[in-house]
């Protein structure tokens, strides 16, 4: 398995998807933090992925799938905490596909709404993600639609992997770059884009850690799935193309509280007025409150994964206004 995995996700297989989906996604932004602010000494880059099409990184790998998979009729059919689930939405609405997401019950109502805006036939069902996904492969068993994985998919990989091939064009140097982990196939990809080029970071919330659990059994094993960012980084185990990949690459995982995550979606406010939902704020947390401690002037790269939240209330400003 490790081998083969590390065969087919490649830097020139990620150059090829960039090629196929870069039309249909966003080529997000990098905003640069005065390290001082952090008390460091050395330069944050943070890429803004949550301002990607369907608020997350997400539509990457959704777009990968629907452009280099054979689509059938029934159209595509999708697990997800909610993010997953919004990006193939989205893919296949631009696309002209049919799509059938379904997401547990602890999926956030900014996320359901989000597939619903872009007229999937969504199910909630099952408390967890790995209730979702069940219920998908048999929907796809029983209708002939392709699944379309979270993380353990190739194409899912190669079109996360494209970030990284964005970060390096737009932040030269870097020495580390924070990544929040879930299934890991964002994690994968950029260890399948950087390899041994810089040091690689995951991140996880220590209510939902699959991979920390992984690197310790050497292997993927099931993991306890809680935390407020259990609808983004709560899948229960990470996937078996990933593994292999992280655990060559990956230099280090760290653990945040979901506290930590709380204060990193204020910083993020405050900092740079963005709303980053809790998943996609979990890399900066590590990073504010010293999980990670980076060496004297190191360069860093911090990923904010998605955006998908109603952490901010404007009814207030819309009562004025009226």
């Amino acid at each position: 398995m490790p081998d083969t995995a590390q065969v087919l996700i490649d830097r020139d297989r990620i150059s090829t998807t960039h090629s196929v989906i870069a039309p249909h996604i966003r080529r997000t932004p990098i905003v640069e933090l005065d390290g001082a602010d952090l008390g460091l000494s050395g330069e944050v880059i943070l890429k803004l992925e949550l301002l990607q099409h369907a608020g997350s990184f997400k539509a990457r790998g959704a777009f990968a799938n629907l452009l280099l998979r054979k689509v059938p009729p029934t159209g595509v059919a999708a697990a997800s905490g909610g993010n997953h689930g919004a990006a193939v939405a989205y893919a296949a609405m631009k696309l002209g596909v049919p799509a059938r997401i379904f997401v547990p019950t602890i999926a956030s109502a900014a996320k359901i709404e989000r597939i619903r805006s872009y007229r999937a036939h969504l199910v909630v069902g099952g408390e967890r993600y790995a209730d979702a996904l069940a219920a998908s492969e048999e929907w796809a068993a029983a209708s002939g639609a392709l699944k379309v994985h979270a993380f353990d998919q190739e194409e899912t990989l190669c079109g996360q992997g494209t970030l990284g091939l964005e970060l390096q064009q737009q932040a030269h140097g870097l020495d580390s770059v924070l990544v929040a982990v879930g299934g890991g196939g964002l994690l994968a990809g950029l260890s399948a884009w950087y390899g041994e080029s810089l040091r690689l970071v995951g991140v996880e919330p220590e209510g939902s850690p699959t991979l920390t659990r992984a690197r310790q059994a050497g292997r993927p094993v099931d993991a306890e799935a809680a935390g407020i960012a259990a609808d983004s980084l709560a899948p229960r185990r990470v996937g078996e193309l990933v593994f292999p990949i992280v655990q060559r690459y990956v230099d280090q995982v760290v653990l945040v509280s979901d506290d930590d995550i709380r204060e990193a979606q204020a910083a993020l406010w405050r900092l740079l007025r963005v709303v980053a939902e809790p998943g996609g704020a979990a890399a900066f947390a590590a990073l504010l409150k010293g999980r990670y401690r980076p060496a004297a002037g190191e360069r860093l790269g911090v990923v904010v994964s998605g955006g998908n939240t109603v952490a901010v209330d404007f009814s207030r400003q819309e009562a004025r206004d009226a």
